[in-house]
């Protein structure tokens, strides 16, 4: 039996690991992206030899009806995993309307109204699973980044909220809360910060996309399949 997966923010270095890992244990996958098509492209290009159906989709998810253009292109389903995201860095008196509306179309409204449309699909299967990458600002939130950390917190209420609404349903809802992760997203700091960042963290240095990806997908197995409303944390033992 085929198993397909949504993928957003496929085209991120998360989205990017996450896809490669479950199209190596043998899904098919729907690949969100919005402005890198290149890394869609080259993405395609590394799923290749797995042999399966991988379908790009392009739709802007900071835009308030973006989740519609998903949407329309799924068919059958079995895993929503929503990796879409940016980060926002600076002062919250400093943040201007439009930023703070995007920031929360993309984290928070736009997966909550992607998962009301497509839920239909895993629910007349009875079966399915949906996982939120957050973060660990979600739990503990960071001076700098207001804006971001509720948001991300916004998808932890999320995913308790909807684990208890689907329960029954044979749907699974659970999210992962990376820490410092060696992606695109950290580019912004230089050298020295990035050490600084590597030494507070107690295993002493940042956590790989592999490393997600390979939890992505034990909550998506049946090793988890007691496992539901839960946070799982991924950073190195940092804010623990």
């Amino acid at each position: 039996m085929k198993k397909f997966a949504l993928i957003t923010g496929a085209s991120g270095g998360i989205g990017q690991a996450v896809a490669c890992n479950l199209a190596a244990k043998g899904y098919h996958l729907y690949l969100h992206y919005h402005k890198n098509e290149q890394a869609i492209k080259d993405l395609l290009d590394k799923l290749q030899p797995y042999g399966g159906e991988y379908i790009p989709i392009h739709a802007d998810l900071g835009d308030v009806n973006g989740y519609k253009t998903v949407c329309s292109q799924i068919f059958s389903l079995d895993a929503i995993i929503h990796c879409g995201g940016n980060s926002h860095y600076g002062l919250l008196m400093d943040l201007r309307q439009e930023e703070a509306e995007a920031l929360l179309n993309v984290h928070v409204l736009s997966p909550l109204m992607m998962t009301k449309e497509l839920l239909p699909k895993l629910l007349n299967k009875g079966t399915g699973n949906i996982i939120v990458i957050t973060s660990v600002w979600g739990q503990t939130g960071a001076a700098c980044e207001v804006a971001y950390s509720a948001a991300k917190g916004a998808q932890i209420a999320f995913v308790k909220a909807l684990s208890k609404e689907v329960a029954l349903n044979g749907i699974r809802v659970n999210a992962i809360a990376p820490g410092a992760i060696d992606t695109k997203m950290m580019e912004g700091f230089t050298t020295e910060e990035l050490e600084r960042i590597s030494f507070e963290i107690p295993m002493g240095r940042l956590g790989q996309p592999e490393e997600i990806a390979r939890s992505v997908y034990f909550l998506l197995s049946d090793e988890a399949s007691y496992i539901t409303g839960q946070v799982l944390a991924i950073n190195g033992g940092w804010y623990t």
